[in-house]
């Protein structure tokens, strides 16, 4: 039982310390008997904070915590993230969202920093290709907000749903808008081949685009990062956690009539509830034999393929063209982001994250590297996540991830919150009205 708990409180077991179940655990606390799980030897899951010393602008080593798993957020996409940092009083910082594109092969890069950046290669300037293109992008980018409203997946059979290039063909969106801007852009931050993007559904690029505002070409959208990396955050949340719990991977969850049974390599303990803050095919193989068919059938549509994250200073994998380089550098298959613009940093020389790519990285300007898994939303997946509410709550079982909306952190926030919110209704852990709200007012995405 977790220091100061009450024998009377709901016990709750949190598998998973990324930000959703951090959410979940931190809302919880005090209010419900917490424990929390991690796997791994550091809280926080992939949200990464690495330590690198190079010399600053002076020729001096520093030491810098280079975040490689959160990188930013606006006002616009991330209210309920903001109000968390807002009340642990996390530090913020002016970041950089913007992305560029190069094409390996053809020689085009262009950028979205502003209009220099556009037209950082002057021949574009009378290049018909590249001024349809534009406008093509200015169209789609339209095209995107109207279709990403929120109520615009509330239908399984919704038309949205059909693969991209069915809508790309049927809308006439150009070839140089297709090859030279949307295919590489997509490619690049998802980490997938430009087949797998065309048969992605057009609600999910829709989505991804608009939560980003990728194609706006000039001009910025207000950006922020967490000052200093994002590592403080975690450690005050986990130190508010009475029983948070580094290196004990749960092996299994079994569910009855009572609760639910955590097995662990140590012991096995009994729970109330416990929500499983995994990806989907880790919440399977956790509850394994126990899992129900709806189960298997909907946490097994959804895949993390892993990814190859590399930290490095070689800045042969940027476009060409200085003025092209952006915050977000993709090409097809390929992304480099440049940390020197997404988070403030004092090194001279450019610092990377490289997630693929076509040239390879010189082996003695890597600094370290390490895989990451994100999910894949094809139809199956986004058919997957309409069955998911009716999930939530059977056999005292919730799941919380990013993986639950369109994969950002902002996702796994509201996921983990969501979950909260339903088990304090379930064990009615906020009886009086006065208390729900000061804990709507502390946490507004909770109780609303």
């Amino acid at each position: 039982m977790s220091p100061g708990a009450s024998p009377h409180q709901a016990r709750v077991a949190v598998v998973g310390s990324g930000i959703a179940g951090l959410a979940a655990a931190h809302t919880l606390q005090g209010l419900a008997d917490i424990t929390l799980f991690e796997g791994s030897e550091a809280f926080g899951g992939q949200t990464r904070t690495l330590d690198v010393a190079l010399p600053d602008a002076t020729g001096a080593k520093a030491s810098v915590g280079l975040d490689a798993g959160f990188l930013v957020l606006d006002e616009r996409t991330s209210p309920n993230l903001l109000a968390l940092f807002t009340q642990l009083g996390v530090p913020l910082a002016a970041s950089e969202g913007s992305f560029s594109v190069q094409v390996p092969g053809t020689g085009l890069a262009w950028s979205s920093t502003d209009l220099a950046g556009v037209f950082t290669q002057r021949r574009l300037l009378a290049s018909l290709r590249f001024w349809r293109m534009l406008a093509d992008a200015r169209r789609f980018k339209r095209a995107c907000a109207a279709l990403a409203r929120p109520d615009s997946a509330s239908d399984p059979d919704n038309p949205l749903l059909q693969p991209l290039d069915g809508f790309l063909r049927e809308r006439h969106f150009s070839s140089g808008f297709r090859e030279d801007c949307l295919l590489p852009l997509l490619s690049g931050l998802w980490g997938c081949p430009v087949e797998e993007v065309l048969s992605a559904p057009l609600l999910t690029a829709a989505r991804f685009l608009s939560h980003h505002d990728v194609l706006r070409l000039g001009g910025r959208s207000r950006w922020f990062t967490v000052a200093g990396g994002a590592r403080p955050f975690v450690q005050a949340i986990v130190a508010g956690i009475g029983d948070a719990r580094l290196s004990t991977p749960v092996r299994h969850v079994a569910r009855d009539a009572q609760g639910v049974r955590v097995v662990t390599d140590a012991q096995v303990e009994r729970f109330d509830a416990v929500v499983l803050a995994c990806h989907a095919d880790q919440a399977l193989a956790v509850l394994g034999e126990d899992a129900s068919d709806e189960e298997r059938a909907t946490l097994g549509a959804i895949r993390f393929p892993s990814r190859r994250a590399v930290l490095h200073t070689d800045t042969s994998v940027l476009p060409a063209a200085l003025g092209a380089w952006a915050a977000w550098n993709c090409e097809p298959g390929g992304l480099h982001c440049l940390l020197n613009r997404t988070q403030p940093l004092p090194m001279a020389s450019p610092l990377l994250a490289s997630y693929g790519g076509s040239r390879a990285i010189a082996p003695e300007r890597v600094l370290g590297a390490f895989d990451v898994a994100h999910p894949v939303f094809d139809l199956e997946a986004v058919r997957a996540q309409f069955r998911l509410p009716a999930l939530q709550g059977r056999r005292h079982t919730w799941y919380a991830g990013a993986w639950c909306g369109d994969g950002f952190h902002e996702d796994g926030l509201k996921a983990g919150l969501h979950a909260a919110r339903a088990l304090i209704d379930r064990f009615d852990l906020v009886p009086r009205i006065s208390e729900r709200r000061a804990l709507r007012q502390a946490l507004p995405g909770v109780l609303a």
